[in-house]
């Protein structure tokens, strides 16, 4: 069963960000040093978070229409551990499906992480206690 809006609270926070490495050639590193030693920007972070910026512009209907396709939540999705008790005492499941920060409380105990989440699909980031990442280990895809 599809995660039930009246039970999660959909949220979106800014500011809260995830390290990526990303590979370049020695040329194009030249390319984007010139860039920032002209001014054009403050620094190679700078570059490249408004070169993906503009890529994810470029391709904003496409993610748009996926999103509505897989039924995927975007932006944060935080789960407190009444979320999850609501989810329990409902006789639901959710399958969750996120683009962005998936995030479980950190006093969600393994066993209730179990009996409410049936499997976990995020684009982006996954946040959750050891004891809970581990118990859903098989069910994150």
């Amino acid at each position: 069963m599809k995660s039930n809006n009246a039970i999660i609270e959909h949220r979106q926070r800014t500011g809260e960000t995830e390290k990526m490495t990303v590979n370049v050639g020695v040329v194009d590193l030249g390319h984007v040093d010139l860039l920032v030693q002209e001014g054009f920007y403050s620094n190679r972070s700078d570059l490249i978070r408004t070169a993906l910026r503009n890529q994810l512009a470029l391709h904003a209907d496409t993610v748009k229409q996926t999103v509505a396709r897989r039924t995927l939540t975007v932006g944060l999705q935080h789960y407190s551990r009444a979320d999850l008790e609501t989810v329990v005492a409902a006789g639901q499941r959710l399958q969750l499906q996120v683009v962005g920060l998936a995030r479980i409380a950190n006093d969600v105990p393994p066993e209730l992480a179990l009996a409410a989440i049936e499997s976990v699909t995020v684009l982006g980031a996954f946040q959750a206690s050891p004891a809970v990442r581990q118990a859903l280990a098989g069910r994150i895809h």
